[in-house]
């Protein structure tokens, strides 16, 4: 199903469906402030696992996590004073940062260590979202099988329309990726270049 919704001033009455797809325990695709992302209930185990089916991703390569806000990443990640000061300043932004793991963290999203990835995207309907649905959602970008970000709502239905449950059309979006930061050790570790300027560390 295709649900438009507008990015600035999101419809209550259309993220409250699609809030209720991912509370049944469904597989949302949403926009962000880089390319669209493929999502579920964080503590939802099938859906994940149904994500690493559809991506065809090896469980050992773990999905982040989006929240609503800075308060709500410290119930799921160690946050430092340094750690907090970076966030505060760089996010709702396209960053995704690594940092330790508290308890409430499903494993399935901790193969190696026990650390996670966190976002909070830019975007008013990923966030609307995520506050909505009152819990934080995975984010993986959403590829080809061919390893090519698909940037076009259209393209994603017909494509995937038939393994996901919904996808929130925000619009055809720049194939771009977040940049992930390391902050786990208290020293920002830049682990991918992306669309977050990596000079303001």
């Amino acid at each position: 199903m295709l649900l438009k919704i507008n990015n600035e001033n999101p419809q209550i009455r259309l993220i409250k469906k699609a809030a209720q797809v991912l509370d049944d325990g469904g597989i949302v695709v949403y926009p962000t402030d880089t390319s669209y992302g493929m999502g579920c209930d964080l503590f939802n185990k099938r859906g994940i696992e149904k994500i690493y089916e559809i991506k065809r991703r090896s469980k050992k390569q773990p999905f982040s996590f989006i929240c609503f806000d800075l308060g709500d990443i410290s119930n799921y990640a160690v946050v430092t004073n340094y750690a907090y000061k970076i966030m505060k300043r760089l996010l709702p932004g396209p960053y995704t940062f690594v940092l330790g793991a508290s308890r409430l963290v499903p494993k399935i999203l901790m193969p190696k260590r026990k650390e996670v990835g966190i976002r909070i995207p830019d975007n008013e309907i990923c966030l609307s979202l995520v506050r909505e649905f009152g819990s934080p959602i995975i984010s993986t970008t959403v590829k080809s099988r061919e390893g090519e970000i698909i940037t076009d709502p259209d393209i994603i239905e017909k494509k995937l329309g038939h393994s996901i449950d919904i996808v929130i059309d925000g619009g055809v979006l720049p194939p771009e990726l977040s940049t992930v930061v390391n902050l786990a050790n208290d020293a920002p570790e830049i682990v991918r270049e992306g669309k977050g300027d990596t000079n303001v560390f």
